[in-house]
């Protein structure tokens, strides 16, 4: 009898394939023969055979080549390593599925190879212990359960003879051991599993129903059992575009999108680091920025009016106004109540609300100070651009003022 669970992906498979054939306007007796027909196409009979001969057009890897370029042809690598506690996220430190990558149109045929059967195992660890349960589900009248079974063990493609590597991927020289002055060429694969493992403990850090409760406590001031944990600065990448499964399973399952973490230099001790004395924002030197505001300069003089140009100025304006938040930033993390001892009593205080993180709960409940930084920053701006190109023609007339701070308003989330 056949197994429940390879029944019920046949009749998935047939549901969908009737669904694609069958439409409103469809007749009784098309509908029969469109039946009919899917009834001889997913039958174990007929499907079985052709999936087996599909398989070799999917290979199951732990790095697959894709992932750095789509057109990547290589040997299918599944890499073992013993597990240590030597501090390394690497392969054998981390327990993840394999990939697989391939054809698009046979993904079908590694779904059915992931079937779990009543007794726990997939279709796939059975071919491998070539149990007599798989034996018995695999019994065709025509072809003999030796040749599926070959077939569908193609997809991990054990016992090549030959490695082959693809042009298309990344490459690195790293010296040899056994010979001074020698490299072996290496191509650099990526650790799909590892990749969305890390995409996957991000998930659980940051949006699971504990963390949601340890969030809402925060807000309310209150205290929480257990905590929750972030990691700031991430970015996103993408594999595949619009067609993630053209990369891998892996790729796909998690919409082509997986995170990267922040690679920062060292903090340099905040000790090294003077608070202000007076006035934060025009003690910063315009000196600092010399090529955005020539390079500002120069889009500002282009005769040519267009997105792109606009576009470069923003960008521009952007660059210079993201360091100065950069710089406040750095002053934030000096101790609580810097700005309270007198070489910085002459300091502004909204700039002390802005800057101390004595003054943290003022600067969340009100941001009357922070209309004061904008407009400060902007005269700032303005002085210093004259300043650096020193040119009584190169004045800014009020569209470009609005536009200065329309663009430093866009950024204010960075100076709260």
């Amino acid at each position: 009898m056949l197994d429940p669970n390879i029944q019920n992906f046949l009749n998935e498979r047939k549901e969908m394939w009737l669904k694609k054939k069958i439409k409103a306007n469809t007749s009784d007796e098309e509908k029969a023969v469109f039946e009919q027909e899917a009834g001889e196409l997913f039958a174990l009979v007929t499907w079985l055979p052709n999936a087996a001969k599909r398989a070799k057009q999917l290979s199951l890897g732990s790095h697959p080549c894709k992932f750095t370029h789509p057109s990547a042809k290589t040997s299918s690598i599944i890499a073992t390593a013993d597990n240590k506690a030597d501090g390394y996220l690497r392969t054998g430190n981390v327990e993840v599925e394999l990939d697989v990558f391939g054809n698009g149109a046979a993904m079908d045929v590694y779904k059915f190879l992931s079937i779990v059967l009543n007794d726990g195992q997939t279709v796939l660890q059975h071919l491998e212990q070539q149990t007599d349960i798989i034996n018995k589900q695999f019994q065709l009248p025509d072809i003999p359960y030796e040749v599926l079974a070959n077939d569908l063990l193609a997809i991990k493609q054990k016992g090549e003879t030959t490695i082959q590597t693809s042009g298309k991927i990344k490459q690195v020289y790293f010296p040899s051991k056994l010979k001074s002055g020698e490299y072996h060429l290496l191509s650099v694969l990526t650790p799909s599993g590892i990749l969305y493992k890390l995409k996957e403990r991000l998930i659980i850090m940051r949006f699971s129903e504990q963390t949601k409760l340890a969030r809402e406590a925060k807000k309310k001031e209150q205290a929480h059992e257990q905590g929750f944990s972030d990691i700031y600065n991430l970015s996103a990448i993408g594999f595949g575009g619009a067609k993630p499964h053209n990369i891998s399973v892996l790729n796909s399952k998690n919409g082509g999108v997986a995170n990267l973490l922040p690679s920062m230099p060292p903090v340099l001790d905040k000790k090294h680091f003077s608070p202000p004395n007076s006035d934060f924002i025009f003690s910063i030197s315009p000196y600092f920025f010399s090529d955005e505001f020539q390079l500002l300069n120069k889009q500002l003089n282009n005769n040519t009016n267009n997105y792109h140009i606009r576009h470069r100025i923003d960008r521009l304006i952007q660059r210079i106004i993201h360091q100065i938040i950069d710089k406040s930033w750095k002053v934030r993390q000096l101790d609580a109540g810097w700005s309270l001892l007198e070489r910085s009593e002459s300091l502004p205080h909204y700039q002390k609300i802005w800057l101390d993180q004595h003054f943290k709960k003022e600067r969340e409940s009100d941001d009357k100070w922070l209309d004061k930084v904008k407009n400060e920053i902007a005269r700032w701006f303005i002085n210093a651009y004259q300043k650096i190109i020193n040119n009584d023609e190169n004045q800014w007339d009020d569209s470009h003022l609005l536009q200065l701070k329309s663009i430093i308003s866009n950024c204010e989330e960075g100076l709260k």
